[in-house]
């Protein structure tokens, strides 16, 4: 399908490839894959280490650091972490050099390539420093996903500039890849009433729990809650079922942070908890300025179990220290939530797929609750007539709300398109592209995913959209538009 739209858009020559050795060190424990279901084999292979001649360990360890030092940023602190893994099994009156405590974390250390299948979904910000760019440039951070083998997907960063007359440069990342700590972060009792009604596992068991614990309370306060309720189990009936709910539900909210050294492009998200054991998919972060002026980054993602999605909401102000909470409700059920970037009508707002296949408006106090939604756009063109949703968070400009959709038609084909919105009622159409902004050209249709132009969020600067977009999960390349030119075609 060619667009008579399509003179509008310019490829930038740039492209990011998914690169195989982007690599981070993780935990490795021998029969803990998924397809076996005997005890790990953790007990043998640490005896086996522990037999080892001081000479063997020292020459085994020289050929670790060998190949691997260059590859990590303090790979002896990763080892000594993962050696701690296993104190429960050491005999403690035994004194082990600090050679073979090195070794016997290597042994139990892995790399995962976490590009090592694809790079794709990307969705760009403003960054928030701006200092030493030359004049009329943006400075921008650009979240991607990258994802390795099993398909598990992390979420990625890298930074470049819109200059003055709207060219994107993208920066080369640096070499390291590394994994934040993860730290507790305080809970909030609205989510969890939400959620635990829309399971009816609600009562009086969540609420003997939840009355106690006040609006925000930390997970040692709600596990000692719970140890109380235990001890009442006959006289409360389905609590078992309650409890297991409501930790469910705490286990999704959790911080992350990175040292200050850590430059941004070598920060990852990895899955950190069991709901997205299999992959943090599709961040749509948006610039969030509230009505004093302040700005949040926020972020919406799917989480995936292997089993069973859900959506998390990221929060950060500095991109070094993250919290992630569970998006709950019928309108955030669904893939695809994406905030508008301030409120509207002093409420926040979010585009919403909670049917799965057409665009629709929800409202909320709370930006961790989203029950309803208003439709807005339905398939009506051949390009979107298996689905419609969105492409990232809209962007205000005079004319209306710019939300990039993405629609999916025969042949599994993803192309952009775009909406225009009223500023004061988003609900509202003001106009919409009956063809595609953005589909796959003859070189952009293989790949992982084949068929596909797809982006998770873009930004205006010097009158021009900067569009980033994932090509058949295989890289990343970036279209520019002129913004008067954009709005005027949707107008029409």
């Amino acid at each position: 399908m060619t667009s008579p739209l399509a003179g509008l858009v310019t490829r930038s020559p740039q492209r990011l490839p998914a690169d195989p050795s982007r690599v981070i060190a993780q935990l490795f424990v021998p029969g803990h894959q998924e397809y076996e279901l005997a005890d790990s084999r953790a007990g043998a292979v640490l005896g086996r280490i522990l037999a080892l001649t001081e000479e063997d360990v020292r020459a085994s360890l020289d050929d670790v650091v060998l190949r691997f030092d260059k590859r990590h940023r303090d790979l002896a602190g990763t080892f000594r972490r993962h050696a701690r893994e296993l104190a429960d099994r050491l005999d403690t009156a035994a004194h082990l050099s600090e050679e073979r405590m090195l070794l016997l974390g290597a042994t139990f250390t892995s790399e995962y390539a976490i590009e090592g299948a694809a790079l794709c979904n990307p969705s760009m910000v403003a960054h928030p420093d701006q200092s030493g760019l030359v004049a009329g440039s943006l400075r921008f951070v650009m979240s991607v996903r990258g994802i390795g083998e099993g398909h598990r997907s992390s979420i990625e960063f890298r930074t470049g500039v819109v200059d003055a007359s709207g060219v994107v440069t993208i920066d080369a990342p640096v070499p390291y890849a590394t994994v934040g700590t993860v730290v507790p972060t305080l809970l909030d009792a609205a989510v969890f009433r939400s959620e635990l009604a829309r399971l009816r596992v609600g009562g009086e068991a969540a609420d003997y729990v939840l009355d106690a614990l006040g609006d925000r309370f930390t997970r040692a306060d709600l596990d000692e809650q719970i140890d109380k309720l235990q001890g009442h189990l006959k006289t409360r009936g389905h609590a078992l079922r309650t409890i297991s709910q409501i930790q469910a539900i705490a286990e999704r909210t959790y911080a992350v942070e990175f040292p200050a050294g850590i430059p941004l492009s070598e920060r990852v998200l990895s899955p950190a908890m069991a709901a997205e054991a299999a992959g943090m998919e599709d961040a749509r972060f948006v610039r969030f300025t509230r009505d004093d002026g302040s700005v949040t980054f926020y972020a919406t993602y799917t989480a995936y179990s292997g089993s069973e999605i859900s959506q998390q909401l990221l929060e950060t102000e500095d991109f070094q220290c993250f919290t992630s909470t569970p998006l709950v409700g019928r309108a955030a059920a669904n893939k695809g939530l994406a905030l508008f970037p301030r409120l509207i009508g002093g409420r926040f707002a979010a585009m919403s797929r909670s049917d799965r296949e057409s665009n629709s408006i929800a409202f909320t106090d709370n930006p961790f609750q989203w029950t309803d939604s208003v439709p807005c756009q339905r398939p009506t063109e051949s390009w979107e007539a298996l689905q419609l949703g969105n492409c990232g968070p809209p962007i205000e400009t005079e004319s209306g709300w710019l939300v990039l959709t993405h629609g999916v038609g025969p042949m599994r084909t993803y192309r952009i398109g775009a909406i225009l919105l009223d500023l004061e009622d988003p609900t509202r159409i003001l106009g919409r592209l009956r063809e595609p902004l953005l589909s796959p050209l003859a070189d952009e249709q293989d790949g992982y995913v084949p068929n596909v132009v797809y982006s998770c969020g873009a930004l205006v600067h010097a009158e021009t959209l900067a569009l980033p977009y994932g090509v058949d999960d295989a890289a990343i390349g970036v279209a520019t538009v002129p913004l008067p030119e954009l709005l005027a075609a949707l107008s029409e």
